[in-house]
């Protein structure tokens, strides 16, 4: 059997291929960001990620099946009950969640809000569940003449705060978003503090990339965790940083630009290495799947694929690579939130079989299992590896 060297995880984050059984219980019933978005727009073009194998999961306009697949290819349904980034990207590290994080679709308790406006000192606005576009449209203006930063929410387990840069400093924003994380524990452990600055007048505020994430820690040691902790080297590469609290990395490279990703990723795999890289792609999600932009989506689709011949390019005989989501974000239903769907698991490099159907695993977490089995640490607590149904033999 081959020997691996190091693991490359890209997270296509809300890129899902097909509503998952359970999906109408989460509203989300006839979701699949892939293949309704190829639909709206009239066929997609990703030669690259077809040859892995990708049109073979879900029926893709203009990616059709092959028949000789690169590599190895299948989908993952997600155990934990959830759909958000967080949950998300845990359980593909080894982390099956036993509950949902708190949401809060009517707004947040009066008396937690209280007690926050009383931590920070200021008054709040919004308190509502909305989409944050919508919201700083809404209350903008009262935000730049009361200096009260905007408290909104989500379908998602995320507490945001949105201020413009000029009314409250960027360092100030993230400070009462910290004050926030400290007080957001026990049945109000949401999974993410988000700071979501903004500029602009009136009639025309834009929201900036300094945007950032304080999430809730994972509840027991992750892949990461333990790759770090028998001396693995792991990067991570886009929002990683904030979706695991800063934990289990050894390096972190902040980005929200999918090229930018895309880039440092080829820039890591230059360089020989032992160990994980780890990097979340957000833009499909922030960007096109919550404003409901398939066209955009699809664009950055196609973005993606004409990128990944030069990250499979640089990649040495002991690499491999997966290609992954960690939710759904169907920018062509009338929701603007994440959609529980399944995701898709694409896996080549020089150690791999090719035309390997890996079918639909049970969880995201067989992934986790298999990089633990691939480079050689104890067994995860959950998830089912398939390092014997990838791995080349000769």
């Amino acid at each position: 059997m081959w020997n691996v060297d190091r693991a490359t995880v890209i997270v296509l984050d809300g890129v899902g291929v097909g509503a998952l059984p359970d999906a109408a219980d989460f509203g989300d019933e006839g979701s699949n960001s892939v293949g309704n978005t190829a639909r709206a727009v009239g066929g997609l073009t990703l030669p690259n990620l077809g040859r892995l194998g990708l049109g073979n999961v879900t029926n893709i306009v203009g990616v059709p099946p092959v028949a000789d697949a690169s590599g190895a290819y299948g989908r993952m349904a997600e155990v934990s009950p959830g759909k958000d980034s967080t949950i998300g990207h845990w359980e593909l590290m080894g982390v099956v969640s036993p509950r949902p994080l708190p949401t809060y679709p009517h707004g947040f308790p009066s008396e937690l809000i209280e007690e926050y406006e009383r931590r920070i000192g200021r008054k709040t606005l919004g308190n509502v569940a909305i989409s944050g576009t919508v919201i700083i449209d809404q209350l903008g203006a009262e935000h730049m003449r009361t200096g009260s930063p905007i408290v909104y929410t989500s379908a998602d387990s995320v507490f945001q705060v949105a201020a413009h840069e000029e009314v409250i400093p960027l360092e100030e924003l993230y400070r009462i978003c910290m004050v926030a994380r400290e007080m957001l524990t026990g049945e109000h452990a949401v999974g993410r503090v988000i700071a979501r600055p903004f500029v602009g007048e009136p009639g025309s505020f834009t929201r900036t990339q300094n945007r950032r994430d304080f999430s809730l820690e994972p509840p027991e040691p992750t892949l990461l965790d333990r790759l770090v902790g028998t001396g693995h080297q792991v990067i991570g590469v886009g929002k990683v940083d904030d979706l695991f609290a800063k934990r289990g990395l050894t390096a972190c490279h902040h980005t929200v630009d999918n090229r930018v990703a895309a880039e440092k990723v080829i820039e890591l795999l230059r360089e020989k290495g032992q160990g994980m890289i780890l990097a979340n792609l957000i833009e499909f999600d922030m960007l096109f799947g919550h404003r409901n932009n398939p066209e955009a989506y699809a664009a950055a689709l196609e973005a993606f694929d004409a990128q990944l011949p030069g990250i499979m390019q640089v990649m040495k005989p002991g690499d491999v690579l997966f290609i992954v989501a960690d939710h759904g974000n169907d920018p062509t239903t009338p929701s603007t939130d994440h959609s529980r769907e399944y995701v898709p698991l694409l896996v080549c490099g020089a150690p791999v079989k090719a035309g390997v159907n890996l079918g639909a695993r049970d969880s995201f977490a067989d992934l986790g299992a298999t990089i633990a089995g691939l480079l050689g640490i104890d067994p995860l607590p959950h998830g089912t590896p398939f390092v014997s149904e990838i791995m080349r033999t000769e």
